[in-house]
């Protein structure tokens, strides 16, 4: 199987990884996700989007998608699940959320900053904080918002004991990565230890056909203990709207869109756990969850690991990438 350029044998994907659904794209009127703005309503008022969002997650649920991730970043997100939530009373939905961004654009789409990270004791447990009150118990797995090697995180004593603390409160914890050396934060932070325990489960990654670096280290993770979540699998909509020809063939060949080849890549990595759709429609997230049905050959994984792009390159064209 291919991780990262290594092929071998192929897999059916069905059964093989869990999919989620990523509320990145339903919480705020603008992000970074191509393809995004023809899936909403033309009015992105506070209602319209959490009529949105809740029909997605509708979707998702009727689908059989058992898991959501959040974050308190991503506008009312958080707000619009624990309403759905509240609403639907389905008690088997398991639900993670992020820390460390806050959203400042203020419901509109034309300012130059959206989000501003700091990770930080005071940005955690007011985030935190604001988390439990949206969506109480629900949350089973937190994680620090887009690690990377250089954060303050890994030399702040009092920010880890924190952490600790929840961790030992129940609360699984995980972070996610972002840059061209996501390894390299992958390393790092599942070796901090608190109390003499591992401090971080989960790891949640950027992974797909473009971008595939931290392949390898994902598979550490899994043998680990580690459980792996991979984000972005369409590259934020690259591989739906302007894919690779050979992404493109695939789909042809196989019967599907070009973001079901892409995601189904994803799914044939053995240490992918759970994979994110970042629909913005019911209709994307049915396109998307048809990659459980394709099987990819290893010729065909090879085909597709040859798309892969340098991870410099990749994160100066995602750096690019408008909000709409």
């Amino acid at each position: 199987m291919w991780s990262g350029g290594l092929p071998g044998p192929a897999v059916t994907v069905s059964g093989v990884s869990e999919f989620a659904l990523g509320l990145a794209a339903l919480g705020r009127p603008a992000y970074i996700n191509l393809g995004r703005e023809h899936a909403l309503p033309e009015h992105r008022d506070v209602d319209a989007m959490r009529a949105q969002c809740h029909a997605v997650l509708d979707a998702a649920y009727a689908a059989g998608v058992r898991r959501v991730d959040a974050a308190r970043s991503y506008g009312r997100a958080e707000e619009f699940l624990g309403q759905w939530l509240a609403a639907r009373g389905h008690r088997d939905v398991r639900v993670s959320s992020k820390w460390g961004y806050a959203y400042v654009a203020d419901w509109r789409r034309d300012v130059e900053t959206h989000e501003v990270k700091e990770h930080s004791l005071d940005r955690f447990t007011r985030q935190w904080r604001e988390t439990q009150e949206l969506l109480g118990a629900h949350v089973g797995l937190y994680n620090v918002h887009s690690l990377t090697p250089d954060s303050p995180l890994f030399g702040d004593p009092e920010l880890l004991l924190a952490l600790g603390a929840l961790r030992d409160s129940g609360v699984r914890l995980g972070f996610s990565t972002s840059g061209p050396d996501q390894a390299g934060t992958v390393r790092r932070a599942l070796e901090l230890e608190v109390e003499g325990r591992r401090l971080f489960e989960s790891v949640q990654s950027t992974w797909n056909v473009l971008e595939t670096s931290v392949g390898p280290e994902l598979a550490s993770a899994k043998e680990s203990g580690a459980e792996v979540f991979v984000k972005e699998g369409l590259a934020n909509g690259r591989l739906a709207v302007d894919p690779p020809p050979r992404v493109r063939e695939l789909a042809a060949k196989h019967g599907v869109g070009p973001d079901a080849i892409a995601l189904a890549a994803v799914c044939a990595q053995p240490w992918a756990d759970v994979v994110l759709s970042g629909a913005a429609s019911p209709d994307q997230l049915h396109a998307n969850l048809k990659a459980q049905d394709v099987h990819l050959e290893p010729d065909e994984l090879d085909e597709l690991a040859e798309c892969a792009e340098p991870a410099g390159q990749y994160w100066a064209t995602r750096s690019s990438l408008p909000w709409e």
